[in-house]
């Protein structure tokens, strides 16, 4: 989940039995500077992880207490980047092990008067 609001709306539809938390948008990225690659690692990329995002340590200490982990971002190439850098995550973490792990569209409308 990207963000706060869209957070807030999902844990409606879930419900008090499940915990809802916002990745604030992209978890990681390339650095700009110093290169993105590492040619001797067989071109493995860097990664910068963005501390305000879901390598925080409220997500992983979330997934760490759930038995399932549910994905939730938008139906679009942005949001499946999103989920998929959520898991790298909190797999480098150490945050999840055995849990069943899911992925959702939530697809938001706007709001019409």
């Amino acid at each position: 989940m990207s963000s706060r609001c869209k957070a807030k709306t999902i844990n409606k539809y879930l419900g008090a039995s499940y915990e809802v938390l916002a990745s604030f948008g992209h978890v990681r990225d390339l650095p700009a500077k110093n290169g993105s690659v590492d040619p001797d690692a067989n071109f493995q990329m860097i990664w910068e992880i963005d501390p305000k995002a879901a390598g925080g340590s409220t997500t992983s200490q979330g997934a760490q207490r759930a038995d399932r982990l549910i994905l939730a971002t938008d139906p679009d190439r942005e949001g499946e980047a999103i989920s998929w850098h959520v898991l790298e995550v909190l797999k480098e973490k150490r945050a999840i092990k055995d849990h069943k792990i899911e992925r959702v569209v939530f697809n938001a409308s706007p709001s019409r008067p």
